[in-house]
């Protein structure tokens, strides 16, 4: 099985997929409750000029704020995973000794920027490749949902 997994690591990889998987569920779950919050809170409601602006920040601010809550869980994956043995490590100037870096590493794997100055090696590869997924996905469905209610209150608006 070594043409998949290096031989002697299957449990090592096991663990990486498993927490992989249960990092992109709860940021899915974690995105899609903090969308339909906002869409309670604000599709509802009657539009009124004075308070169309004040909406629309609350609602950039609030799925910024879910954005950063969602690269916070994968950073906390990839710190934990760091510190257990033959998962990999992270090569980079400072490599990933602390918290702080295991962020940075997420917040530019998540926005699929990667500039590169951190790289995941072995196992926890998996990790960043499933973040950047998620995170494009999640980055599409906040600009979509910003789309739908900017529409929605531009609309209403030129109704007047």
């Amino acid at each position: 099985m070594d043409w998949l997994i290096p031989d002697g690591l299957f449990a090592e990889h096991a663990l990486v997929a498993v927490v992989a998987a249960l990092a992109t569920a709860l940021v899915v779950l974690v995105h899609y409750e903090g969308v339909q919050w906002l869409a309670k809170r604000y599709s509802g409601r009657a539009v009124a000029r004075a308070t169309d602006r004040r909406a629309m920040l609350k609602i950039i601010f609030a799925l910024l704020g879910l954005h950063i809550v969602e690269i916070w869980c994968f950073g906390l994956a990839y710190w934990g995973l760091l510190h257990v043995p033959d998962v990999g490590f992270v090569h980079g100037e400072h490599g990933s000794d602390n918290l702080f870096d295991a962020i940075y590493l997420s917040a530019t794997t998540y926005t699929t920027l990667g500039i590169g100055d951190l790289a995941p090696v072995g196992a926890v590869r998996l990790v960043s490749g499933m973040e950047a997924l998620t995170g494009f996905l999640m980055i599409t469905w906040s600009a979509s949902f910003t789309y739908l209610e900017m529409s929605r209150l531009w609309t209403d608006e030129q109704r007047r």
